[in-house]
């Protein structure tokens, strides 16, 4: 077999050991936090930014290029107008997969042909990013069963805090398809704390040098303004389906996000990031590529923006203060 090569062994990152981590991991992977040492870690808001952040999203298309355009808008027109962002995106590509050599990340070359692409060692080793926001693969499950997410996410945060020990960690909480038998929002509700907490965070943050990681619960978000939205509650959405897109030939994609979608969960990305209310801010927004974006109405921005700020300022694992 092949072997796959660390992007990190590569890209200059000297602060960082491979097979440090790996040693690391052989002695202390059985580890996790329990849920009530998770909330611990939790118990203390983080300091809300007082200028633009450097962030640098690493994930796959349910980050895409638009929704950190979005958050980009979003933090210029509340001031924080330092605000950048630099992404490394694949094709459904895993936490995991991001650690091999760009040839073997599926994708890469597509998903990155966009003037905010960075690699993500050369990213590390400028030490310049305030925050990184790691995205795993979905379905979350195969994630967890076949891509060893907590071990992944812990490498990418030790890695972010060796060459930043101030940076900012967060997952970024996603979704699994429209159609998954058990009810999407369903599995929203209950995923949060078997998966994403239990499986992912309360693991990776038991390891030494990893240190705490905050969530951006983008599935949170969704799920308040799909139920908001199918119980008549917002101004032109009237399903779920409203926030997802649709092919050239109209029908159903069931987990890429539409540009009402974009919108929500930059909103998230936004008011997680900075501890900021997102209501008043802009809701006609561009794409990536300049090209004007699908915009909600500003009563249904309005509802978006309040049931975004309740969602981020009601769960503690988000840093900001209730």
């Amino acid at each position: 077999m092949k072997r796959r090569k660390l992007i990190l062994a590569t890209a200059g990152a000297a602060a960082l050991s491979v097979p440090a981590l790996a040693l690391l991991w052989r002695h202390n992977s059985a580890a996790a936090l329990t849920p009530e040492e998770l909330a611990t870690r939790y118990a203390q808001p983080l300091t809300p930014p007082k200028s633009g952040l450097g962030c640098f999203h690493l994930g796959h298309s349910l980050v895409g290029r638009d929704m950190p355009a979005m958050v980009q808008q979003l933090a210029t027109a509340a001031e924080f107008s330092a605000h950048n962002h630099a992404s490394q995106l694949g094709w459904g590509a895993s936490l995991q997969q991001h650690q091999q050599a760009p040839s073997d990340i599926p994708g890469f070359d597509t998903e990155n042909a966009h003037d905010a692409h960075r690699p993500i060692g050369t990213a590390l080793a400028s030490g310049q990013f305030d925050a990184f926001i790691l995205t795993e693969m979905v379905e979350i499950r195969d994630a967890i069963k076949y891509h060893d997410s907590a071990r992944a996410l812990a490498f990418w945060a030790k890695a972010a805090r060796a060459t930043r020990p101030t940076a900012r960690v967060y997952l970024y909480e996603t979704w699994h398809e429209l159609t998954d038998p058990e009810g999407w929002l369903t599995r929203i509700d209950k995923d949060l704390a078997r998966y994403w907490e239990a499986a992912l965070l309360r693991p990776a943050m038991a390891q030494p040098g990893v240190g705490t990681i905050h969530l951006i619960p983008g599935g949170q978000s969704m799920a308040a303004v799909a139920r908001a939205a199918e119980a008549g509650q917002i101004d032109g959405l009237n399903r779920r389906e409203d926030l997802f897109a649709r092919n050239a030939q109209g029908d159903q994609d069931p987990i890429h996000f539409n540009d009402i979608g974009a919108y929500v969960v930059a909103l998230t990305h936004f008011a997680t990031l900075y501890h900021r209310s997102p209501v008043g801010l802009p809701h006609n927004l561009l794409r990536a590529d300049k090209s004007p974006a699908s915009a909600p109405s500003e009563l249904a921005a309005r509802a978006m923006q309040n049931l975004v700020w309740g969602v981020v300022t009601g769960y503690t694992a988000t840093g900001v203060a209730g």
